[in-house]
């Protein structure tokens, strides 16, 4: 991997200043400057590498990131939109509910009024046809008791007599 690459040459680096030798009495260190300048080289080549791998992650994680965000932005709406809908589901059921007691509290109402109809219509019928039989039942009994009536005064017929 070129991260190694780098740490391998700054090692290298380090190792040449470590390999070099020492002025006396400073803080200097003569080192091979053709070895230096190589490992410096090979930096330049490995660095822009690197970076441009870096510069792929970040792009990449960006991305990722992105669709991420986009997916639970999409995730977010469609829960809101199903929240929307069975709370107009729930809102349409309520009010289909409530319609349909109304429905059924006015037809209860109307068969309580066909039903109150139906039974003032039977007991005028039953009462006009009581009063008819009842006048009829006193025709009959007034025919009948003037045939007794008629029969006493005249006697019991005999056989010949009758028609």
């Amino acid at each position: 991997m070129i991260t190694i690459d780098i740490l391998t040459l700054v090692d290298r680096l380090e190792a040449l200043i470590n390999e070099g030798w020492r002025i006396p009495f400073t803080m200097k260190t003569v080192i091979d400057e053709n070895a230096f300048f190589d490992i410096i080289d090979q930096m330049r080549v490995s660095i822009p590498q690197e970076m441009k791998q870096a510069n792929e992650l970040l792009q990449d994680r960006e991305k990722v990131l992105a669709a991420a965000a986009e997916e639970a932005e999409h995730v977010v709406e469609e829960a809101r939109e199903n929240a929307a809908r069975l709370l107009d589901e729930h809102e349409i059921v309520a009010a289909a509910r409530a319609e349909a007691e109304n429905i059924k509290a006015q037809m209860q109402r109307e068969a309580e009024e066909i039903r109150k109809g139906a039974d003032d219509y039977a007991m005028g019928v039953l009462s006009d046809l009581e009063s008819r039989l009842s006048s009829l039942l006193r025709t009959t009994s007034n025919g009948l008791a003037a045939l007794k009536r008629k029969r006493t005064q005249t006697g019991p017929e005999s056989p010949e007599e009758a028609p």
